[in-house]
Order: structure tokens, then sequence, then C-alpha cells
């Protein structure tokens, strides 16, 4: 009947592939540019920063000297959790609203 391939015509079927592929790169880029930005997280008033990239490496930890007390350092290990988990979800709700499509 010449139809061509799944009932495509030959050009439907390009035109397809070539959206295929930009959707492809504008995903890449979009990815590369959430892996390169920084999240950064404050808790505890300002005691504790951390900044993480978008790729879940962390690039800093900032403690102000006061939250260090020999005697409570389980304050300061909670504050470096809640700082860690917040730049965390930061990223996903980022990944989230910019590759809806991935299912992130």
């Amino acid at each position: 009947m010449g139809y061509g391939f799944g009932g495509f015509g030959g050009g439907n079927m390009q035109s397809l592939m070539r959206q295929a592929q930009k959707m492809q790169e504008d995903m890449k880029r979009i990815r590369e540019e959430i892996d390169n930005t920084e999240y950064r997280s404050t808790v505890g008033g300002g005691m504790v920063e951390i900044v993480c990239l978008g790729n879940r490496t962390v690039k800093s930890v900032h403690i102000k000297q006061e939250v260090v007390d020999p005697d409570d350092v389980e304050m300061l290990e909670d504050l470096i959790v809640s700082a860690f988990n917040d730049c965390m979800s930061k990223i996903s709700a980022d990944e989230k609203a910019k590759l809806p499509n991935l299912g992130m």
C-alpha cells in the first residue's frame, strides 16, 4: 500500500527522529545546568551552611565558631544533616521542575 514503516511516511519518521534527538539534547543541556548549579542551605539561624552542586556533591561546609560546643556535638551533627538534606531536597525539586519527563 506504500505507507512506509509502521504506517508513517518517510518524512514523518524523520521528523519524529529529529524531535527525539532535539529532546535528548535539551535534556542533556538541562541536566548539565542542574549539575553545575550551586544549591545553598543555611540552618540554625545561619550557624551552618552547606553548598552542594546539582550532581549531589558537597562543595563547601561553613560552621560558625559559636555553634562548636564540645559538650554538644550532637546538635552540630543534627544541623549538618539538616542542611545537607535541605540541599538534596532543593536539587530534587529543581530536577522535577526542569526534567518532568524523566520521572524524577
